[in-house]
């Protein structure tokens, strides 16, 4: 029996049933009454890690087949060069090579089916690891569409009540996907939209008979010009040095927006008025008559744009990666974000931010670790692309907090720059805490009625919170906590610097999109071993810190 102290945090229901509705953290899943059936064997983890690696001529694509045409008796893949396709071969700053590849039929991808080959400096294959669907064979799967792609898109439209101004043109794909013990063949629609109940859902259709089969909202809850100094006051009054660009504009003469290009090789750090109305079509360029953004209404802009550069900058200097998605992809994030919504998020584009109601949350742009938070969600999109529910989104949830308390260092909680006076009354000062789980209580009663520790957050797989899918995405952010508290045992042990490139190295290494708690042990124990060797201190707290949770 673990031993811990409860701190109990009381909140009025009228706050609970007003203040935070969908969530009390960053962005929450629309819900859904659908439970889906998990198959065992369409989602089979794969680890293998070699004693005597073979070496071979190159760390290429071809060698990376051959090497798992060898291991077919431990990987289950019976051939792989007709199974597999190159998804993405990276090379790391250790010298390391990692080939990823798509299981497939008939050159069709199997949602979720992801394996990974790598290669030490010396071309030497030295493990693999991923999840494999045996029960895929091509006799047994038509990856033949019998509807078009426009009907798909037409049906995933309906099925999540899309509003006619949509972010970005949707997308689809035709995959392999298994659900309910059924390997169908589907369109995967992506569609992305903003307004009172914002989405980034990925809706599949069966592509034989026209029918939504399965859907999640993927919403992660964030002229000629010179760029130039500026100053700005944030929400708590601290002021803050700006990187802002001089425009001009035909009637109104020379303006000043918030928008960075300084930064080499990357397409901008650019600020968005949302102005409250709930539309995408209406955001503009937050845009001042001086350099000095001082108003009440500056302020979450200007904390915003201050905090997506120190976000930036930490993934630059500690992990060498140039943006969210490693290319130099502009930064956007957007302000003023609906009507007292308690709520940020990252919509696969960029990031935003509500201004909070002023009793439960103040302006969620105030927080550097809501900043990291959100914009981790996108370096996440762009590696792992950890599925967003049940536990590979408690992982998502866990890596955008791990992250957010390393690069707001100034303790292990978060959201305590965020809480408003009524909510710090009621002795709510942080949305979860990492160091203690077990002191914040779960605020939604439809979460709580899950637990088995008095409604708190866990920080054990014997507390875990065995939900549906219509419930918190089947815990994402409930359970997270757990994940969350092995990483501040990890981080107290061997400091943030070598947590963040321990768990920085297994997100965009080792996790593929379906990878569980267990996977998470696997690949952040090896990422340790990779950077710090075999039986060294670090890989010893590594693996303490995953027994302490009940992650074996």
């Amino acid at each position: 029996m673990k031993k811990r102290l409860i701190v109990p945090v009381i909140l009025s229901s009228a706050l609970m049933a007003s203040a935070i509705p969908g969530s009390n953290v960053f962005a929450q899943p629309v819900e859904k009454q659908a439970i889906q059936k998990w198959n065992e064997k369409a989602s089979v983890p794969l680890f293998v890690k070699e004693r005597a690696a073979e070496k071979f001529s190159s760390s290429s694509t071809s060698n990376a087949l051959k090497y798992l045409e060898k291991k077919e008796e431990k990987t289950g893949i019976k051939n792989p060069g007709k199974e597999l396709k190159v998804k993405k071969v990276e090379k790391d700053e250790l010298g390391m090579t990692h080939v990823r590849f798509n299981q497939s039929v008939n050159g069709v991808p199997v949602e979720g089916s992801e394996v990974i080959v790598h290669f030490d400096k010396n071309d030497k294959a030295v493990s693999v690891n991923g999840r494999v669907n045996e029960t895929v064979e091509e006799a047994s799967v038509d990856t033949n569409a019998s509807v078009s792609s426009d009907t798909a898109l037409d049906k995933a439209l309906a099925s999540v009540k899309a509003p006619e101004e949509l972010t970005y043109e949707p997308t689809s794909e035709l995959v392999v996907y298994p659900f309910e013990g059924k390997n169908h063949t589907a369109y995967k629609v992506n569609v992305n939209f903003m307004g009172d109940a914002p989405g980034n859902w990925f809706v599949f259709v069966d592509a034989k008979t026209g029918e939504v089969i399965d859907q999640y909202n993927g919403i992660m809850d964030a002229a000629e010009s010179k760029t130039q100094k500026g100053v700005g006051k944030g929400v708590h009054g601290d002021i803050r040095e700006l990187h802002i660009t001089k425009v001009k504009e035909p009637k109104t003469g020379t303006k000043f927006a918030l928008a960075d290009y300084l930064h080499e090789n990357l397409g901008g750090i650019e600020t968005y008025d949302a102005k409250n109305d709930n539309t995408a079509s209406n955001d503009t360029l937050y845009v001042g008559n001086s350099a000095s953004f001082m108003s009440d209404y500056d302020r979450a802009a200007v904390d915003a744009h201050y905090n997506s550069e120190k976000v930036y900058e930490y993934y630059l200097n500690e992990h060498g990666r140039n943006s969210l998605d490693g290319e130099g992809m502009a930064i956007i994030s957007k302000v003023h974000y609906g009507t007292n919504y308690n709520n940020a998020s990252w919509n696969g584009r960029w990031m935003t931010y509500g201004d909070g109601d002023g009793e439960f949350m103040t302006s969620l742009a105030a927080g550097l670790d809501v900043a990291a938070h959100e914009m981790t969600h996108g370096v996440i999109t762009h590696s792992a692309n950890l599925v967003y529910r049940n536990q590979s989104g408690a992982l998502n949830e866990s890596f955008a907090d791990v992250f957010g308390a390393i690069i707001d260092d100034s303790d292990w909680e978060m959201g305590e720059d965020i809480m408003a006076p009524a909510a710090k009354a009621d002795g709510v000062t942080v949305l979860r805490s990492l160091s203690n789980p077990n002191s914040v209580v779960v605020s939604n009663a439809d979460r709580r009625a899950y637990s088995t520790n008095g409604g708190v957050y866990p920080d054990h797989m014997d507390e875990f919170y065995n939900m549906p899918e219509s419930v918190d995405g089947g815990g994402v952010h409930v359970n997270s906590s757990i994940t969350n508290h092995a990483a501040y045992l990890i981080g107290t042990e061997l400091g943030r610097e070598k947590l963040g490139k321990i768990y920085y190295r297994a997100i965009t290494v080792y996790l593929t999109s379906n990878s569980d708690f267990s996977d998470a042990r696997k690949g952040i124990v090896q990422s340790a071993i990779d950077l710090y060797g075999e039986g060294s201190e670090e890989v010893t707290v590594t693996n303490s810190a995953f027994d302490s949770v009940g992650i074996y």
